[in-house]
Order: structure tokens, then C-alpha cells, then sequence
């Protein structure tokens, strides 16, 4: 470059920068509202969650966007990280406490990553809450005393033991839950070793989500539900969403939501293993979604092995899901040995019949993930 361009670039990039600190200061004060607004919804026990608010907003930024001649999906994009980093900043300012009068909540689990997720949001929300672990059943009577809640989450192969041989002397008016992600054995086994309320939780998310907004906390009612509605209305206010389900079902599912998912990744990853593959090699060659198929795999195996060996082995039904994928996964290896082109094509169509609708709305979401991890390679 000449001089002269050099000094043109420069001066027309010291113009950005100056925007960008505005654009900072801006979001500062953006930022200073959230926590303003997170205060008048813990006073009134809004949850930090408004779709419609939120819908709403959009609709209106994307169309003034699209009359200024700004990309209607650029201003879209900018506000849904904004609004993820205001859900964080609520929620730091505390919730409204659903339920004044109640005891003590026990958390048996709760050093560990889920168990002090949910410590933390009742310690926002005004309760007061005691963990009792493994190290901790001597003391077990003492910290029952008065318990208003007790909720179970640990390793889901020694869940129903531990509920029938550790929780069967809790007050009768004390609400029993757990979080474990299968529902149909531990809801069985509460209802069994207590006489009072219980319910059965999943939390459709992992410990290390900044906030509840926007997430899905299933519920399997167990016994006098009236008794723990104020739990559900709590977890609304966090901003997550309460789905019912009849446990049964909720377990069948989780044989393909879970187990199935699961056990496909760890397959991946071992066959990558296997093949001595060079990651550094896939990742330079890799389009964005494939990218994102990879961080996927790569992400089960930064988590606890142990863990995963629970969610897979939990329920032996899962075999027969896994079962039926690998059948499935074999017969269309041999359309590709025959070289049955147009027999992969019509499969290939009869599935995304099956699909319908869904397959264009996968599409439009994947596109929007697969944008934001694009703009996150480094290389």
C-alpha cells in the first residue's frame, strides 16, 4: 500500500475505534438498566424470562433495522447476546421467595456441579439451604431437623438405593424431590420410603449454564402436588420452563434424547481414537458444521466419564434404542457396499418426508449456530 492509502486506512479506523468505545459505554448503561429492571422483578416475582417481551422487541429492531439498510439477522444477533449477558446480570440481583415459610431445603448431593447450581439459585431466592454428602450421614439427623425439602442428586446408579435406605424417616409434611435424569425408578422409590409430597425433577441442562432462562426443567408428579406448586413457580421465576411428563414416557424418551445421543458420540470419538486421526488435520479442513459435530463429541469427553457410564447403563431399555440405531446404521452400510445410489436417495427422501416441517426449521437454526461458530475460528 502507497502512503497515502496507509493514511486513509488509518484515520478511517481510528473513526471505528472511536465508535466502538461509544458502542461500549452504551452497553455499559444497557447493562445498568438489566440490573435496574432485575430489581423490580425480584420485588414483584417476575421470572427473568418474558417470550412474548422478547418476541416482541425483536420484531421491532429487526424492522427498524431493515428501514435503516442494516441486516434485520445482524441486529437480531447483537440483542440475543446482549439479552444472554442481561439473564446473567438479573440474576445476580436475586429472585423474589415464592415460599416464606418454609424449612431448611436439603441438598443431598449438593457439593456436587448440579447439586450447587441449585443451591445457589434457592440461596438467590432467600432460602436457606444445607448439602449433606457422602461424609455426612453421621451427622444426617441434625441436618434433616426441620428440613421443609429434601432433593436428591447423585450418581443415578445409587439413587433409589440411597432413597430407600437413607430417607425414610423425613417429616411427613417435607417435600421429597430429585433431579436425577431418569424418572420412572427414583419416583417409584420416594413414593415408597416417604409418606408426604414428592415430585421427580429433570433439569434439561448441564451445571455449567450461566442462567435458567430459556432452559427446561421436566416435572413427574409423585404425591399432593399441591403441596409443591411454590416449587415450580420458583423455578418459572429463575426463567426456565416447566414441562410435565408421565415418568415412563419421559424415560423412553430419554433412551434417544440421552442414551442413544450418548453412546453415538462416545463411538465417534473412540473410532477417531482408533484411527490415530489428527485433530489439528480435521479442524483445518473442516466446514462449520462439521466443526460443531466435532466440539460436540470433544465435549462429552471433557466431562466426567463416570457420569456418562450412569446416564447409558441407567436403563437397560436403552439397549434396544442403541439396539435398533446400529441395525439401522449396518443396513444403510451395505446400500453404500451394493452402490444402491438411488436406493440411498429414496431412503434419503423418505426420511425427509418424514421430517416435514421440522427439516426447514432445523435448517434455519442450524444456519444461525453454525454462523456464530464460524466467527469463533481463530485460525
Amino acid at each position: 500500500m502507497n502512503e497515502k492509502t496507509t493514511e486513509e486506512l488509518e484515520k478511517l479506523r481510528g473513526h471505528i475505534d472511536n465508535l466502538d468505545q461509544q458502542l461500549l459505554h452504551l452497553l455499559r448503561r444497557r447493562l445498568d438498566l438489566v440490573g435496574q429492571v432485575g430489581a423490580v422483578k425480584h420485588a414483584a416475582g417476575v421470572p427473568i424470562y418474558a417470550p412474548e417481551r422478547e418476541a416482541s422487541m425483536l420484531a421491532k429492531r429487526r424492522e427498524e433495522a431493515a428501514k435503516m439498510n442494516v441486516s434485520p439477522q445482524l441486529i437480531e444477533d447483537i440483542l440475543r447476546r446482549l439479552m444472554r449477558e442481561s439473564y446473567l446480570n438479573e440474576k445476580d440481583v436475586g429472585f423474589k421467595q415464592v415460599k416464606t415459610d418454609l424449612g431448611p431445603i436439603v441438598i443431598v448431593g449438593g457439593k456436587g456441579k448440579l447439586g450447587g447450581l441449585f443451591k445457589q439459585m434457592f440461596s438467590l431466592s432467600g432460602y436457606q439451604v444445607k448439602t449433606l454428602d457422602k461424609d455426612d450421614w453421621q451427622q444426617a439427623e441434625t441436618i434433616f431437623d426441620g428440613a421443609g425439602m429434601v432433593i436428591v442428586t447423585v450418581p443415578i446408579s445409587i439413587t433409589c438405593e440411597l432413597i430407600a435406605a437413607k430417607l425414610t424417616q423425613l417429616p411427613d409434611t417435607c417435600i421429597l424431590a430429585d433431579l436425577t435424569s431418569i424418572k420412572a425408578g427414583p419416583l417409584a422409590a420416594m413414593l415408597a420410603a416417604h409418606k408426604g409430597p414428592v415430585v421427580g425433577l429433570h433439569p434439561m441442562f448441564g451445571p455449567d449454564v450461566g442462567s435458567l432462562a430459556k432452559q427446561v426443567v421436566v416435572v413427574c408428579h409423585g404425591r399432593e402436588s399441591v403441596q409443591y406448586q411454590w416449587l415450580l413457580e420458583q423455578i418459572k421465576i429463575w426463567g426456565a420452563r416447566i414441562v410435565e411428563a408421565d415418568a415412563v414416557q419421559h424415560d423412553k424418551a430419554m433412551q434417544l434424547v440421552q442414551a442413544m445421543r450418548h453412546f453415538s458420540s462416545f463411538v465417534y470419538g473412540l473410532n477417531l481414537y482408533r484411527e490415530a486421526a489428527d485433530i489439528d488435520s480435521l479442524l483445518q479442513f473442516s466446514s462449520p458444521i462439521y466443526r460443531l459435530e466435532l466440539a460436540m463429541v470433544g465435549r462429552l469427553f471433557a466431562q466426567s466419564p463416570e457420569l456418562y457410564a450412569d446416564i447409558i447403563y441407567a436403563q437397560r431399555e436403552s439397549l434396544t434404542a442403541i439396539g435398533d440405531y446400529l441395525d439401522n446404521y449396518a443396513q444403510a452400510v451395505e446400500l453404500l457396499k451394493s452402490g444402491n445410489r438411488q436406493g440411498f436417495i429414496d431412503q434419503f427422501k423418505e426420511v425427509a418426508n418424514w421430517f416435514g416441517d421440522f427439516a426447514p426449521q432445523f435448517q434455519r437454526e442450524s444456519r444461525a449456530m453454525l454462523q456464530s461458530v464460524n466467527d469463533m475460528k481463530m485460525d
